[in-house]
């Protein structure tokens, strides 16, 4: 029994671990997943959506520290009740997206593995039947290390993972998972897979008052994307780096426009404020949520292939 009960704490711990990992390296993903739970259509707690990105780090951080912490068993009682009542949040919010058909991506495993709802259910039910166990042989559990050394492991972790969070929210995510990443080509992403399911790039469109430019825009080798996802929601602070960067790419013969799903009038208004030496196109917002983590982000492309692409504080980086 004693050697069940360490398999066990490996294989959760383990769990816990990859789980926070994938969504540490990108927490605005799981930011966007709240906002979608919160909205009138799922749960309707609107109130909360200003909270998104709070409450995710939060139950990201927990969920890594978690897993880390019951590996070297430091404080397992604590660490196991919060294990089981972690994953009993996740439980009640997967069973609600499969059987109301509310969320169709919970985000359990962030963009690294997709799992239907049902599936991330009973992932869930299995979890925390694991979990169940390490509550009834607690006593099994104990740390690995002596000494000061658990404490020590916990706090290290923690450093490590807030500087980790800092890191990504002002910059991107260190590891893509997306289809827009850099070295995909999005002409290969939108091509329907043999088996027939969906394409890994679909709603991906950049239109003007006329037509769709993008069949055209990804056979060129110069392109330069201004993501301005919404309007309302940017950081205005960007748009003196993206202008000056628009300037100099032009100059380098790159074509440029700012991509954005806000009102075209917001848009022209933005233009005027800010003195944008660009157009702009329309896109699916949910789309350029998907291609960059930043309000206001550059994505530079050669024939569809995505070559680079940043956050507004780095676009100076940026080598044309």
């Amino acid at each position: 029994m004693k050697i069940f009960v360490q398999i066990t704490r490996i294989i959760v711990g383990a769990l816990f671990v990859f789980s926070g990992f994938v969504k540490l390296i990108d927490p605005i993903g799981s930011q966007y997943k709240f906002q979608e739970y919160f909205s009138e259509a799922v749960l309707n707690l609107e109130f909360l959506i200003p909270l998104a990105l709070p409450f995710a780090v939060f139950l990201i951080i927990a969920e890594i520290l978690l897993g880390v912490i019951i590996l070297i068993g430091y404080k397992p009682i604590f660490t196991i009740w919060s294990l089981f009542f972690i994953t009993s949040i996740f439980l009640f919010l997967t069973w609600y997206s499969a059987y109301y058909h509310k969320v169709t991506d919970c985000g359990c495993f962030g963009d690294a593995i997709k799992l239907s709802p049902w599936e991330t259910f009973y992932k869930n039910i299995i979890l925390i039947f694991l979990i169940v166990i390490l509550i009834v042989k607690s006593s099994l559990v104990k740390p690995i290390f002596g000494g000061k050394i658990p404490k020590l492991i916990a706090f290290l972790s923690l450093g490590v993972f807030l500087f980790i969070v800092q890191h990504v929210l002002t910059h991107l995510p260190i590891i893509d998972f997306r289809p827009y990443a850099i070295g995909k080509n999005i002409k290969k992403g939108m091509e329907y897979p043999e088996d027939g399911s969906i394409p890994s790039v679909h709603d991906f469109m950049l239109e003007d008052e006329q037509q769709d430019l993008a069949p055209l825009l990804l056979e060129k080798e110069k392109v330069a994307l201004i993501i301005v996802y919404n309007l309302d929601k940017s950081n205005e602070n960007g748009f003196s780096f993206v202008k000056r960067f628009a300037l100099k790419a032009k100059k380098r013969g790159y074509e440029v426009y700012g991509v954005s799903a806000s009102f075209s009038d917001d848009l022209l208004e933005a233009k005027e404020k800010f003195n944008l030496p660009f157009e702009f196109l329309f896109c699916d917002e949910t789309t350029l949520k998907t291609m960059i983590r930043a309000n206001p982000g550059v994505m530079i492309l050669n024939k569809g292939t995505v070559v680079d692409k940043r956050n507004w504080v780095d676009v100076d980086e940026i080598k044309l």
